[in-house]
């Protein structure tokens, strides 16, 4: 496939370097694509019946291969193939006889075959050692296809929602799972982008006031090898081939225009409804595992020492756990991911996204995470991303990899230990503690209910960087944190080894769903309304994973990842006690939005346990008497009362009672000036909102709780 490098156009400068990708011009393409350390970079043509044309493209002095073609239109179907050095101890693996995925490419058409031609290298001498000999049998036949798009859309009419990070409820889903079994959606467009849009799917979004879905990975990506030997797919898409193209089984269309067209429908519909669009985005890896066990499709193949963070020995420098990690210390890949965040901002007009492994992008060139890491400062600088919803999770695989609470603004993160003590105080499992005192007390719960300022109380940041969750993808659902204390990963087929064992979870004494006594399950359905009114109450940004707002089952399984089926998918066929927890969700996300006091812009003035008057939270214990610092710490303290006092932001008081200890007990309320009695709003006690009576408890008086139960009350002047 080498030659002599076609002559330039010389009107242009080979200084200049056209745009990456394949761009349409008035009389043909112009393809670019970077390849820095090839000898020779051919672009390949396909007709209809899959004949390939070879045409050897120009380079640049910025490393840059391109050439245009004339006659050449949307619909060409085409790919890359890169010559040059071997020597993978070097980290150069360039194989012309491998067919390379257009890492620009708007379109991505056809499945991946695993096959031994898709791989670099000869595979049998890579499980032995480097794999340094090259495979030279091609690779075509197996690798999908780019496809040349143009970006045409009608978009008369779109506006963004813009919602205020105060106002924000977030709701984590999968295209397919979502609507795969909903009623209403029409067969052909259940578990597709269209199917997200549909009118009944947007009700039920709206129904339980989410404002912003928040995708799991869309950019086309392929399955694992040993996901297709066993017979199971790559469900959640955490395993990218390309950044720019959506993926294409996810729409109901079958052509690659269509596809496109499709997922900005998608975005248009749900704007008009009044909901964002963020995306999963998986940036810290790709596809192509890691140099000495993956296959080369795109990067490896086209400059794997410039695209992948590699040690001395041409190895993967691996903080994923995936096998690689793009390198972001680099400008052509840190280019690549800014472009593609770009477009689906620009061109798919997309809300924001949430960055899978963030910490990963973030670490320089010494390995060391710094927040001030050029990728992360083009973030905040960048006249396009600085103004949509950027949300980070703080943490990778490598070394020093928990930062919580160390993103710099205007980053909102996942908020893990909003998780983890929220699980601790609800679902301890008390026949294992002869001492009675699960959990730590509850000066981490306040400190989470009040916006977690001891993780973003610094730096120009606020309660709004954190996004409270209680449960998300990976994990057990919230159904199933009641029902299990061991995951059953068993379809997974890896031997229940994947998947967390640190569940902090409670199955109230039955594990699963069999056989369970009916004062079990009452008791697990309160916990699941006191984990959802933790999470809908707290400052902060709640983020609800979807299909807890009906209970649903994973079956126990915390790590879904491969289960494109019934384990995964939501089932909307609802018992009765499903229905109660989905008029629960909607009642609480409707309380959210009435009082501006659960949406604080700013930590809560004042300190609440240093005696000072003015503070706007004040922290009671089942006296009704502010806690003392014994209290606080004091680990066997089950039962706290806060309230939140609204003045400052023009709203009222409220009084959240969260009474974590197993037996029920008679609770003093806390005095308060100005407030003649407490109005009940909500008890988790109660099935459904509506079977909470209309009582008031004088200030001061007593009011019997439930054990483990959340009552929401509001002050009566």
């Amino acid at each position: 496939m080498s030659g002599p490098n076609p002559v330039l156009d010389p009107v242009r400068s080979p200084n200049i370097a056209p745009p990456p990708g394949a761009t349409v011009t008035a009389t043909g393409v112009e393809f670019a694509v970077y390849a820095g350390h090839a000898d020779a970079v051919h672009l390949c043509l396909f007709d209809e019946a899959g004949t390939e044309r070879s045409v050897p493209m120009a380079r640049h002095s910025d490393g840059t291969w391109s050439t245009h073609v004339e006659g050449v239109r949307a619909g060409q179907r085409y790919g890359y193939r890169a010559d040059g050095p071997w020597s993978p101890r070097e980290g150069l693996r360039h194989n012309p006889a491998k067919l390379l995925v257009d890492p620009y490419a708007r379109a991505i058409e056809g499945d991946l075959t695993w096959t031994p031609e898709i791989f670099g290298h000869v595979v049998d001498e890579s499980l032995l050692g480097d794999g340094t000999t090259r495979d030279d049998r091609d690779s075509a036949a197996s690798v999908p296809r780019s496809v040349v798009l143009t970006d045409g859309f009608d978009w008369a009419g779109d506006r963004p929602p813009h919602v205020p990070w105060q106002d924000t409820v977030v709701y984590e889903t999968h295209v397919v799972g979502l609507t795969r079994r909903l009623d209403g959606v029409p067969e052909h467009l259940r578990g597709t982008y269209a199917g997200v849009a549909h009118p009944v799917t947007i009700e039920h979004l709206r129904r339980i006031g989410v404002t912003s879905v928040e995708l799991l990975p869309v950019h086309s990506f392929v399955s694992e090898l040993h996901l297709a030997e066993s017979g199971l797919t790559n469900y959640w898409g955490y395993n990218t081939l390309g950044y720019f193209a959506p993926h294409a089984a996810y729409a109901s269309a079958n052509d690659p225009q269509g596809v496109l067209d499709e997922f900005k429908g998608m975005v248009k519909l749900l704007h008009a409804a009044g909901i964002e669009v963020l995306l999963d985005v998986v940036y810290n890896h790709t596809c192509e595992d890691g140099s000495y066990s993956g296959p080369t499709l795109s990067l490896r193949g086209l400059d794997n020492r410039v695209y992948y963070r590699l040690d001395d020995d041409g190895r993967d420098q691996d903080v994923t756990g995936c096998g690689n990690t793009v390198d972001l210390t680099h400008p052509v890949p840190m280019r690549l991911v800014l472009d593609s965040l770009r477009y689906w901002v620009q061109e798919m007009h997309v809300d924001g996204f949430r960055f899978d492994l963030a910490v990963a992008l973030g670490r320089g060139k010494d390995g060391e995470f710094h927040p001030d890491h050029p990728f992360l400062m083009a973030l905040r600088t960048d006249p396009v991303l600085a103004g949509v919803k950027l949300i980070a999770e703080p943490w990778d695989v490598g070394h020093d990899g928990w930062r919580t609470g160390q993103l710099p603004p205007p980053f909102s993160e996942w908020n893990d230990r909003f998780r983890d003590t929220a699980r601790t105080f609800w679902l301890p499992d008390l026949a294992l503690d002869e001492a009675g005192r699960a959990g730590s007390g509850v000066h981490d719960l306040a400190t989470r209910l009040a916006g977690s300022g001891d993780l973003f109380g610094r730096g120009h940041r606020s309660p709004l960087a954190s996004i409270n969750v209680v449960t998300a993808h990976d994990g057990f659902s919230l159904a199933d944190l009641t029902a299990y204390d061991r995951k059953h990963n068993e379809a997974n087929g890896e031997g229940n080894r994947d998947g967390s064992d640190n569940n902090r979870s409670w199955n109230h004494g039955v594990e699963g769903y069999d056989d369970v006594p009916a004062e079990v399950a009452a008791v697990r359905r309160r916990s699941m309304r006191n984990l959802l009114a933790t999470l809908l109450v707290s400052s902060g940004v709640p983020m609800l994973r979807g299909g807890d707002e009906i209970g649903l089952s994973q079956d126990g399984n915390n790590n879904a990842y491969c289960q494109d089926n019934e384990i995964a998918w939501y089932d909307w066929n609802l018992e009765d006690w499903q229905g109660d927890l989905l008029e629960t969700t909607a009642f609480l996300s409707r309380l959210r939005g009435e009082h501006v006091v659960l949406r604080q812009r700013q930590f809560f003035p004042g300190d609440p346990i240093d005696g000072d008057e003015l503070a706007a939270l004040h922290w009671h214990g089942p006296d009704g008497g502010v806690l003392t610092p014994e209290q606080w710490e004091d680990g066997s303290t089950r039962t706290l009362a806060v309230v939140f006092d609204g003045a400052d932001v023009g709203d009222s008081r409220l009084l959240m009672v969260l009474h974590g200890a197993s037996e029920d007990a008679r609770l003093t309320l806390p005095r308060q000036a100005d407030v003649a009695g407490w109005n009940l709003l909500w008890d988790s006690r109660f099935e459904r909102p509506e079977q909470v009576p209309q009582e008031t408890v004088p200030t001061g008086g007593t009011y019997d709780a439930r054990a483990a139960s959340f009552a929401i009350f509001e002050g009566r002047p």
